[in-house]
């Protein structure tokens, strides 16, 4: 097909010059293809900050097993137990200290939940706990009974998204983080580098690398060809293209799903035939094999097929221009203006090849009637437009995104995408409200049930956004280590889990 041939024509080769980075037997250079805009503990969940933080610097009071069987695992949580109400009890860790050589108790605990909700300060982690309101009960340095309100039946799942620092951090952004991790942060040298040692006073097995120096580099080719020359050991994005050796190179599903984010307030996004023309405007298939990797799945809702409630019923819109510009047509004789100007706003590195994914997507609207445009932006900035508030007087706008949910339930992902209060949610709608609110609160088969049933209304009657693709990722690594990437690799990447053969 036509868009086939020019996506395929968009892949150039790479080439690149870099400096050799001598480091000892222990040490390694993982080079990344985004640069950290912040280096804060409570904006662990993003992606970027993720992968060099989650669990190396900071830790959680429990975490999720992603590369075996044990499921929900204690980290500074030793066990929980549910004492009803919507109240669980939490046995801390003991003889468990901080970077800075201060004790980790309750009082810990409970100040890292209440800057993560302040209004003081703007977490990312904030979002994935909906409308839940957290109070504290500390029973002793390492017991505390932490009340959710409504009650959350999976409140310790929840906990594996909340770092913890100490009582002393400030309700402000920090540069310096002090965490409970085998790993303190050395050096960042924005732009260049970021250097993180390991603790010779962890609480917890000292992991065989001792230190960790991240380097940024755009081009998969340039990242794929520094472990292949041994000038980095791990490249956690790469794309089709450069996997190309079985000894260094694994593919793997890896929890994402891109996206472009529907604002229904802005003219002319309120009207559903015209959400239902961008759907049919975008030939999802043609990225398959070409820019994007075989083995992308075209995606039915913003979770990936093993989350709970999955609903395997769901059929993926057509590419059918010509129904595009009918409906399109139908709209505007309504007198719904379709000429509007449409930013698509994609972030920078964000996934490979997706300046050439968002050009197409431009090039696939244009051609039914839409007047798009493509605006491409740093991280920072695509969160001013990708969360609340969102900028006054903005035109309409279509945000490429890609959300990670490698939990398995979807309370992570449809509170803060899609209900009305959501931090990026597109839309108001109270039926969405309603099944988001019972769902978050049911167990079991009801709870599965909620959540299928909202994933059909999102998708076939309110058509609340432009669903594209659950990710395949690439990663390469030398294979002076013992590693292997798991789904949750483009969320972390925890220093720990890598040895050396």
């Amino acid at each position: 097909m036509q868009f086939k041939a020019i996506l395929l024509g968009a892949l150039l080769a790479s080439t690149f010059s870099a400096p050799v980075y001598a480091q000892a037997n222990t040490d390694i250079t993982v080079v990344l293809s985004e640069e950290l805009d912040l280096v804060e503990p409570c904006m662990a969940t993003r992606s970027n900050i993720g992968r060099v933080i989650m669990q190396n610097i900071s830790e959680t009071l429990t975490e999720l097993d992603v590369r075996g069987d044990k499921g929900l695992m204690g980290r500074l949580a030793e066990s929980w137990e549910d004492l009803g109400d919507g109240t669980w009890q939490f046995k801390l860790r003991q003889n468990v200290k901080f970077s800075d050589g201060t004790d980790f108790d309750a009082n810990d605990v409970k100040h890292s939940f209440e800057r993560v909700f302040s209004d003081q300060i703007t977490c990312e982690s904030k979002r994935y706990f909906a409308d839940t309101e957290l109070s504290f009960d500390i029973v002793d340095p390492h017991t505390i009974n932490i009340k959710a309100e409504p009650a959350q039946p999976i409140l310790p799942l929840l906990m594996t998204l909340v770092t913890i620092v100490p009582e002393e951090t400030p309700f402000e952004f920090v540069r310096n983080p002090v965490g409970t991790g085998p790993y303190v942060l050395a050096d960042w040298t924005a732009g260049q580098q970021i250097v993180l040692e390991r603790r010779d006073d962890y609480w917890g097995e000292l992991p065989a690398v001792t230190k960790a120096t991240y380097v940024f580099r755009s081009d998969p080719a340039v990242r794929a060809a520094m472990v292949e020359t041994g000038e980095a050991d791990i490249a956690p994005q790469i794309t089709e293209v450069e996997a190309t050796n079985p000894a260094t190179d694994f593919t793997y599903p890896n929890a994402e799903t891109v996206y472009l984010r529907i604002d229904q307030s802005i003219e002319p996004m309120g009207d559903i035939r015209v959400r239902k023309a961008l759907n049919a405007a975008i030939d999802r298939e043609a990225f398959i094999g070409t820019l994007l990797s075989e083995g992308t799945q075209f995606a039915t809702a913003i979770v990936p097929p093993t989350t709970l409630g999955w609903n395997p019923d769901l059929v993926p819109p057509a590419y059918d221009p010509e129904q595009a510009k009918a409906w399109l047509a139908e709209a505007e004789a309504d007198g719904v203006n379709i000429k509007a100007p449409i930013e698509v706003i994609a972030r920078t590195e964000n996934f490979p090849h997706v300046a050439e994914v968002g050009e197409a997507i431009v090039q696939m609207l244009s051609e039914v009637g839409f007047n798009a445009s493509l605006r491409m932006v740093e991280v920072a900035e695509h969160e001013q437009y990708y969360s609340k508030p969102y900028p006054e007087g903005r035109p309409a706008q279509l945000i490429v995104a890609q959300h990670d949910n490698a939990r398995g339930d979807p309370v992570f992902s449809m509170y803060f995408k899609y209900h009305s209060q959501g931090t990026q949610s597109g839309l108001s709608d109270p039926k969405v409200d309603d099944l988001i609110e019972r769902a978050s609160a049911a167990t079991g088969e009801e709870r599965a049930a909620l959540w299928s049933e909202l994933f059909a209304y999102l998708h076939d009657e309110v058509v609340a956004d432009v669903l594209l693709f659950h990710m395949v990722g690439h990663s390469r690594v030398s294979e002076r280590l013992d590693f292997t990437p798991t789904i949750a690799t483009n969320q972390e990447l925890q220093l720990s889990q890598i040895g050396f053969k």
